[in-house]
């Protein structure tokens, strides 16, 4: 787990006014609380942000908050977006204790080929794209892989298939579903047409011989 130091200050003033003044100037308003301390009102500079956040590890990169002449480990607990350009608007850093477990969301990547679902113009559907899991900042992994190689049309792997790695433990129930083969309705109907096609041959072959028997 890579760890990024992230310049703070502090002391910004409250209100929505000063805070669009801040963002106007390329900074982004911030609060710092948790571990039993006060919360601190601060202030990030938005590329330092951006970068900080552009790791593989994206929001559960582990953070250095650089503040008074002290480095504080911290995780980013919420991110406020603006609805239209979607740029960062306010964001809420929480502390952390490096020894103590943290509940975070970890993205979920497939991996293989499911030949069998393709075989059958079926697709491939992830309803979970993220698991909650409990492990220690240090040990937050970047990303769980599932191995979707023996997946078939009808079938679904369940959480008891992603790979955890050591430290890490899900809290999400081992049989709820990650990803499902699935068939579509136009390749379900091709299916089901080429089938009658090949019933309606092989009666017409049936067919066929019976009369040839009659003649003879």
């Amino acid at each position: 787990m890579k760890e990024v130091v992230l310049p703070l200050e502090l002391g910004r003033p409250a209100g929505s006014a000063p805070s669009r003044r801040l963002r106007r100037q390329g900074k982004v308003p911030a609060v710092v609380y948790g571990l039993g301390h006060d919360s601190l009102r601060a202030t990030v500079d938005y590329r330092d942000l951006r970068g900080a956040l552009s790791t593989e590890a994206g929001l559960n990169v582990v953070l250095n908050l650089a503040f008074d002449g002290e480095l504080q480990l911290a995780l980013v607990k919420a991110l406020q977006r603006h609805p239209l350009r979607g740029d960062v608007t306010h964001v809420d850093f929480i502390r952390v204790d490096p020894d103590a477990e943290v509940a975070v969301d970890v993205p979920i990547r497939l991996t293989g080929e499911a030949a069998a679902v393709s075989d059958m113009n079926g697709i491939v559907d992830q309803s979970l794209a993220t698991l909650r899991v409990l492990a220690k900042p240090r040990s937050i992994p970047n990303s769980l892989a599932i191995d979707i190689t023996d997946l078939t049309v009808g079938t679904a792997l369940t959480v008891r298939a992603v790979e955890l790695p050591p430290g890490v433990v899900s809290l999400v129930p081992e049989t709820a579903p990650v990803v499902s083969g699935i068939i579509t309705r136009m390749a379900l109907e091709e299916a089901t047409s080429a089938a009658a096609d090949e019933e309606e041959d092989a009666d017409g072959d049936q067919a066929a011989e019976d009369d040839a028997g009659d003649s003879d």
